[in-house]
């Protein structure tokens, strides 16, 4: 590609990012990759390390925010894609709430399709958990693809090299909220590390029939062990709220 192509492009997706994150246009570079500081959506690369007890949801948002400031993203707030559920005259929380306006872009999109390679919100936040027919019909544009950790890596899915790591802990349904039963979906809202289960998504949208990112199967546990066993590590969705 040309400079001249290249700069024009630079100064579209300058004039769109600037509208969802006040990046200036003359700070999108003059180059192939898009920095990870105007990502606004990452997988985490590492776990909390502790099951399902991630610290509550304080706790699952600091992980978010330490990760993303590895790699030059700590200027935003970031939220973790997870639910809670009412517990003891606490109300629910529902994931879908907690992760702003969008739009959200995945790690190190190339430059020339940072504007088609997003995940927008007015389809937004309706279209990725299929809140009507034909949205469902439509599909997510949540794909193995845009689904990067924070250094713009791919996560090891089904036909992938072990260790699988697609299980996302996210405790919630298909659209995003909290379940309202009363079997536990959150590792006690994200305090345990044993007694309990957590409702996982697949990254890679591939098994148990129903190609979900965010709410395909229970967990047989909270110990990091058990997290392990069910294709995963702890690993979940973190978004960008500014």
């Amino acid at each position: 590609m040309c400079r001249t192509n290249r700069w024009i492009a630079a100064v579209l997706i300058g004039c769109f990012v600037s509208a969802a994150s006040a990046q200036p246009a003359d700070m999108v570079p003059d180059s192939e990759d898009v920095p990870s500081s105007l990502m606004t959506f990452f997988v985490t690369s590492e776990p909390i390390g502790d099951g399902g007890n991630l610290g509550g949801l304080a706790g699952a948002d600091a992980h978010c925010q330490r990760l993303a400031a590895a790699v030059s993203a700590g200027h935003r707030t970031w939220r973790a894609y997870l639910s809670t559920q009412a517990r003891s005259g606490q109300p629910a929380v529902d994931a879908r709430d907690r992760i702003g306006d969008g739009p959200w872009y995945y790690p190190r999109a190339k430059l020339l399709d940072y504007l088609e390679r997003r995940l927008d919100r007015s389809i937004y936040t309706a279209q990725i958990h299929g809140d009507t027919l034909e949205e469902a019909q439509r599909g997510s544009n949540m794909s193995k693809q845009f689904a990067l950790t924070e250094k713009g890596d791919l996560v090891n899915g089904v036909g992938d090299p072990q260790p699988m790591r697609h299980d996302m802990l996210t405790g919630s349904t298909p659209d995003g909220r909290a379940f309202a039963d009363d079997t536990d979906h959150t590792c006690n809202n994200w305090t345990s590390n044993d007694e309990g289960s957590a409702q996982v998504g697949h990254s890679d949208r591939i098994g148990h029939g129903n190609q979900s990112w965010n709410s395909s199967h229970a967990t047989r546990g909270c110990s990091q062990e058990a997290l392990v066993a069910a294709g995963g590590q702890g690993l979940f969705y973190c978004f960008a709220i500014d």
